[in-house]
């Protein structure tokens, strides 16, 4: 595979709940099914600054605290994927955030649960535009 203008980098975490669920490795096959490249895997024990400069455009958003909290609660792992259109098509290939109503097929739509919580659970987070894939991927493998 060559690469062109729309071959990208994105982060990819597969979250606290993934983790502890036993479905990183079902989740890093789809992502190399799908034809993505992993450039480098961690597993991270995040603290609260590196999660605050992650989220950092939901601060003071009711949401936010729990949000954090959650991602705390457990290693998340952290993977560099590249590969054409990687951006969105992992965003794809996640499915919607909302668990209930992510089509089959997803990661969210076949692993994921609505456990009812006030932060949702959803396995996975991936970039959304090149810029913050650029930015989170600083975060993360700095």
């Amino acid at each position: 595979m060559s690469a062109d203008a729309t071959t990208e980098e994105t982060l990819i975490l597969v979250k606290p709940d993934g983790v502890e669920r036993g479905l990183t490795g079902e989740i890093l096959r789809r992502i190399e099914a799908k034809g993505y490249r992993l450039v480098d895997v961690r597993l991270v024990r995040a603290d609260r600054a590196l999660l605050a400069a992650h989220y950092a455009e939901h601060e003071g958003k009711p949401f936010f605290e729990p949000l954090v909290d959650f991602m705390m609660s457990g290693p998340t792992v952290a993977v560099r994927a590249t590969g054409h259109r990687v951006i969105e098509g992992f965003r794809s290939l996640a499915g919607t955030t909302d668990p209930t109503t992510a089509a089959p097929g997803t990661i969210r739509g076949d692993l994921g649960r609505d456990w009812g919580l006030k932060v949702q659970q959803n396995l996975v987070h991936g970039s959304d535009s090149v810029e913050s894939a650029a930015r989170e991927l600083g975060l993360w493998f700095a």
